[in-house]
């Protein structure tokens, strides 16, 4: 990966050079690929095949650590029958897909340069295409060559043979006739059942050698000629502005070259702006300040002797955590400004229910804390704009860039770099801009922009801290809930209690409602929004329900869904139960814990990933947890990929419970208090419980759903109610470490 500043131009020249002179350029359509034919208007291409054999494959989602390059390529390879030895990734350029208006975004464009959704079935399908029409171009191109039928020729592990003769030819050998071919109609694709690779092979990353030999770019690694470091403070309150700063008192220390400012207020956008796609945010910068010298500990040093003065605005008002959670816990007692996000049948009588549970939950505000702190580069000219960044989605990257430097889109151009870590933090871009915001201020010089790791962690875009009140009525014989109310507050992205499989059926009336509040720390998208508080919520209220019941938790959610279209919930309870030998004899202050939720349902009984989980604890009586075992099974319909699925889930369960135990950031006069991972823990690897991933709650729909996110809700609670069975103390609140567990 290249982090040369011309490094499109000369993409562009190696591309066009290898198709006339010896190489193949493919495009998603027809249209594009008639354009790589012509040297001077040679885009888009999604498969490079050079002389050497060598197959490029340019892939739209970037590689946060979940495979998701490898996962593109590997649906190429189950069509294109190359040596998976010869394969290359790299990243497909944003500036070409905006000038051939979408020849990269064949799926939804909100999820067509976002590194995640990898095996979602439009995206599958546009790259088996791609590899069906390299393919079937290579053996046309043989054909020719060898004065043969196309229908001969067997193209198998990068060679094409035709079998009567005998010879044989790389695709390297034909790849400059292929490129010149335009077949009469685009192949078929095969279907699931006729996979050799997707669903069958396990291949490890592609990216692996590059991060294990440090040949691999991170944004915080790129350096270009001429580049100048950058050190950021922003305002302290969310929401507040800069007053005044001395810019004399720091203008003599080494290496400083400048000291600019951002002004969220200023005016922002161009004309081509109504051209982002839907789905897409442009969020606006915070209040800073930064330092720009030779060099990044220059920057640093300079900008810690900065006198800076800031007005911390109403966000000051807000200027405790117990302020914040109390008043989101009060509005839950007012239908003020409530929205109805779902109802079904008639909830009037649940108040008088003879047998009712209620009970409130709240979850704190959790910093995505990736290993790679925030960092970018940005290169701003009168009639251009480059950037290098480790984006989660490098179009929206692109439009923030154009956005925030007024550079019309095609003058735009973005090189995508690995990504340490992402969880959220990298989605929305507001990094790119405050990037931007910063280059454009030093105009002609690439400058590289790096967040402290304090600057980075009080300046989050967090899980917001939210409040939910549950009620239900349950049925006087069965103990099964017959009504359920919740109502929910919070700023940004609800617990989506509307999207989860208990609200279609297994409880017959059901109302949910939302209110947003005006606190002025901003949330974010983290790893599975909303998600992770209300599976939290949903599946300790659901145990406190099968508890009043005097049910088995287990059973109790049996009933609940014996009935259900989607046998995945049963089939994933089952799965678990068996795994973890629930119900096994255990000693005094030891207990399991059960949890079953589902992400990505869109309101459709069967659709998503459902996990279920069991954790094994034991609380000594003075209050000292231990996780022993976490369980987990799970339905996505079907996998592509065993091995990486396992990762991903193992992954997923750590950082959920991490999330549970640990995680919380506090406010104090209005100021994000933690700042490193001394007042922050993490998950040491002699911490983590031993992890069981089980394959038998698999339902074998036809669907191949998303994996990373699904865990990180349901650990949490597993473990919570397994910490209940195990002391009689019931955790309503996360993080659980900061509440007193013993017990006699």
């Amino acid at each position: 990966m290249s982090t040369d500043p011309i490094m499109l131009d000369r993409r562009r020249f190696l591309v066009t050079t290898a198709l006339v002179g010896g190489g193949f350029a493919l495009g998603l359509t027809p249209a594009l690929a008639e354009q790589t034919k012509s040297a001077a208007t040679e885009l888009n291409p999604w498969v490079v095949i050079t002389p050497d054999n060598i197959v490029t494959i340019r892939v739209a989602t970037p590689e946060i650590g979940n495979g998701a390059m490898t996962q593109a390529a590997l649906a190429v390879a189950e069509e294109l029958e190359c040596d998976w030895s010869t394969i290359r990734t790299d990243y497909a350029s944003t500036t070409r897909d905006y000038m051939t208006y979408g020849g990269y975004s064949p799926i939804h464009p909100a999820a067509a340069f976002f590194g995640g959704r990898s095996t979602m079935g439009q995206r599958t399908k546009a790259m088996q295409q791609v590899g069906a029409s390299a393919r079937e171009r290579l053996k046309a191109a043989a054909a020719a060559r060898w004065g043969v039928p196309a229908g001969d020729i067997v193209a198998a592990n990068s060679t094409l043979t035709h079998a009567a003769s005998g010879r044989k030819l790389t695709y390297g050998d034909v790849a400059a006739d292929a490129g010149k071919i335009t077949l009469p109609a685009e192949p078929a694709i095969r279907t699931p059942d006729q996979w050799k690779l997707l669903g069958k092979a396990n291949p490890s990353k592609l990216t692996i050698p590059q991060i294990v030999n440090g040949s691999g770019i991170y944004g915080i690694d790129v350096r270009v000629p001429g580049m100048v470091y950058a050190a950021l403070m922003q305002s302290p309150v969310h929401g507040g502005r800069l007053k005044s700063y001395d810019e004399a008192r720091i203008k003599g220390m080494p290496g400083v070259l400048a000291v600019v400012t951002v002004d969220p207020d200023e005016p922002r956008g161009v004309a081509m702006m109504s051209n982002a796609p839907y789905g897409y945010a442009m969020t606006q910068p915070r209040a800073a300040v930064a330092v720009i010298a030779e060099h990044y500990w220059q920057a640093r040093k300079a900008l810690e002797a900065l006198p800076v003065e800031w007005d911390d605005g109403p966000g000051a008002t807000w200027d405790s955590t117990q302020k914040i959670q109390a008043a989101a816990i009060a509005a839950l007692e007012s239908d003020e400004g409530a929205r109805t996000e779902h109802i079904l049948g008639d909830v009037t009588g649940i108040d008088s229910a003879a047998k009712r549970v209620e009970q409130t939950y709240v979850t704190p505000y959790c910093d995505q804390a990736p290993l790679e702190p925030l960092n970018g580069t940005a290169l701003v000219t009168r009639d251009r704009v480059e950037i290098w960044h480790p984006a989660q989605n490098t179009q929206q990257a692109f439009w923030v860039a154009s956005d925030e430097s007024g550079m019309v889109p095609e003058r735009v151009f973005a090189h995508q770099t690995l990504v340490g870590g992402g969880f959220g933090r990298r989605l929305e871009s507001d990094d790119t801009r405050m990037v931007v915001a910063i280059a454009k201020r030093y105009p002609g010089k690439p400058v590289h922009v790096v967040w402290s790791r304090e600057e980075m962690m009080r300046q989050g875009k967090y899980r917001p801290v939210v409040a939910a009140k549950l009620t239900a009525a349950l049925d006087e014989k069965t103990g099964l809930p017959t009504s359920f109310v919740a109502r929910q507050a919070s700023r940004g992205h609800y617990p989506r209690f509307a999207d989860t499989a208990y609200f279609m059926g297994p409880i017959p009336n059901v109302r949910i409602d939302a209110r947003e509040l005006p606190f002025h720390v901003e949330p974010g998208p983290y790893r599975g929004p909303g998600y992770n508080s209300y599976a939290f919520m949903q599946e300790t209220f659901i145990d406190e329900c099968a508890h009043a019941a005097g049910i088995d938790p287990l059973e109790y959610r049996l009933q609940l869904f014996r009935d259900f279209p989607n046998p995945g919930w049963v089939k994933c309870l089952e799965e678990v139960a068996k795994q973890a030998k629930w119900g096994k004899k255990l000693p005094k202050g030891r207990a399991q814990g059960l949890a079953i939720s589902a992400w990505g349902l869109n309101g459709q009984k069967m659709l998503g990933t459902t996990i279920a989980v069991i954790s094994e604890v034991s609380v000594t009586k003075s209050g000292e947890l231990t996780v022993h075992n976490v369980d987990a099974a799970f339905d996505t319909g079907r996998v592509m990929n065993r091995n990486e699925v396992a990762n991903l889930i193992e992954g997923g369960l750590i950082f959920g419970l991490n999330m549970a135990l640990h995680e919380e950031m506090t406010v104090e006069g209005g100021r994000m208090v933690e700042g490193n991972f001394d007042t922050y823990p993490m998950m040491r690897i002699g911490d983590s419980p031993r992890i069981g991933v089980h394959f038998g709650g698999l339902s074998g729909l036809d669907r191949y759903s998303e994996i990373g996110e699904p865990p990180v809700g349901t650990v949490g609670p597993a473990v919570g109610n397994a910490i209940f069975r195990a002391t009689g103390k019931r955790l309503r609140r996360q993080p659980f470490l900061k509440q007193d567990l013993s017990w006699t």
